[in-house]
């Protein structure tokens, strides 16, 4: 697979840093194969016209998070803008739908915008309209009045589906064109971070569009759709929103708890309903969040539409059902996703063949071993760590120092500093070694 030295170096700082790469995920991925064939079908079904929801599980470290990312990349060459948020109790809490709307149109990408492309895409549109009336040879290019007039008579026309969707999103639009062709730039940039669902935009700009308030938790669900039809009509075949971590909910207050779960449930019945045309929406959770007494359990219809049957052999499970099993990394696939990053490293590296000979198989497989015995045997959840290490403590210093060979020069140590509390509470072998908050 051919990878630019762009995506290369982007790979490699964030594995340097502990973190999940944004793209180029489709050369460290291993163990999703069995995914690959269904998700571009469902991804075809939904650039058709179609809606799909899908939940994935998995314990700490199995990459819920690579994978979303994975289906973000998939996207993208398919045409779809992509968007992921990340479920936390205090900043982006799921029962906010205003909140996770606001953060998602924060985090929109498309292929050509990696990041902040709301703003790309609504301008993108308007050129559109112009592009379109051109296209249809009755208009001079050269005459700027009759091209605003036709171009405007479009706008209505496209504007009728937005307006019977979100009528308030549909006025935020015209009056965006109008303060852009006046060059309001101000009243502009009011206008496009309303309709991104950015609080506190200043009154007098809300008025010239006949528009009050923030948007709310109902009109957040409005706004989508009106983004969606957007998209659409702009040549995108649709979205792809992740919510990341979405477990978080179990840590809230009941009542938050439940508000968070019905949120979920309304999202799920409104796309079964045909409400988001074009949208793939895909959460991520802990076994805990789907079968636990603080999760879905809580909201028996929720759970009905969730459940799957887990009790067989993983190597059966269905990739078209509601809700997918990630299986947990064992040592050969940390093998080889670390002779991946290995390679990946030495592309771009000053000594690549002195990489690759003190970094060898037989070298990151020993590292391997020795990074899932700091984590008490639980291969499971050393990736993150593994490829932090292989990379900022080992492969760096190849690269850097002449005279270094890990065999001799270095030796593998973890730091609780360095660790997340699941990390931590592996390392613990004993109740002994377990540090409590006294």
């Amino acid at each position: 697979m051919e990878i630019s030295p762009e995506k290369r170096r982007e790979i490699i700082s964030a594995l340097r840093k502990g973190t999940v790469p944004q793209r180029g995920l489709d050369f460290l991925a291993v163990g999703l194969a069995r995914f690959d064939e269904t998700i571009k079908a469902e991804l075809s079904e939904v650039a058709e016209g179609g809606s799909i929801f899908k939940a994935v599980r998995g314990e700490y470290g199995c990459g819920k998070t690579f994978f979303g990312r994975w289906i973000q990349e998939q996207a993208k060459q398919q045409g779809f803008a992509t968007a992921e948020v990340q479920i936390s109790e205090t900043e982006t809490p799921l029962h906010k739908l205003e909140t996770v709307y606001r953060r998602a149109m924060e985090q929109l990408s498309t292929a050509d915008c990696f990041l902040g492309a709301f703003r790309s895409v609504i301008d993108g549109w308007f050129y559109g309209l112009e592009e379109d009336v051109l296209a249809e040879g009755a208009v001079d290019p050269n005459d700027e009045e009759a091209l605003a007039k036709q171009s405007d008579e479009l706008l209505e026309q496209r504007l009728v589906e937005i307006t019977r969707a979100t009528p308030q999103f549909a006025a935020a639009l015209r009056s965006y064109r109008t303060a852009q062709r006046a060059g309001d730039h101000a009243t502009a940039e009011g206008l496009a971070g309303w309709l991104a669902g950015q609080p506190h935009i200043a009154a007098s700009i809300k008025r010239t569009a006949g528009i009050k308030g923030d948007v709310d938790h109902f009109a957040a669900l409005s706004f989508l759709r009106g983004l969606l039809l957007i998209l659409k009509d702009s040549g995108y075949t649709g979205l792809v929103l992740v919510l990341d971590e979405i477990e978080t909910i179990q840590r809230v207050r009941s009542d938050v708890r439940e508000k968070g779960l019905n949120a979920l449930r309304q999202l799920l019945d409104d796309i079964d309903g045909g409400r988001f045309p074009n949208l793939y929406l895909n959460i991520t959770g802990t076994p805990a969040f789907y079968d636990g007494p603080q999760g879905v359990q809580r909201l028996e219809p929720l759970a009905q539409r969730l459940h799957v049957d887990f009790q067989t052999d993983a190597r059966f499970d269905n990739p078209r059902a509601v809700q997918l099993r990630l299986t947990t990394f064992d040592n050969e696939r940390l093998i080889e996703v670390g002779n991946k990053v290995r390679d990946l490293f030495a592309a771009d590296c000053k000594a690549p063949d002195r990489v690759r000979h003190l970094a060898n198989a037989e070298y990151i497989e020993t590292l391997a071993g020795s990074m899932a015995g700091k984590l008490g045997g639980k291969v499971g959840i050393a990736p993150r760590l593994f490829l932090k290490k292989l990379v900022a403590d080992v492969l760096d210093r190849i690269d850097q120092f002449d005279d270094f060979d890990p065999r001799a020069d270095y030796q593998l140590t973890v730091s609780s500093s360095e660790m997340t509390s699941v990390e931590r509470e592996a390392q613990a072998k004993s109740v002994n070694d377990i540090e409590l908050d006294i």
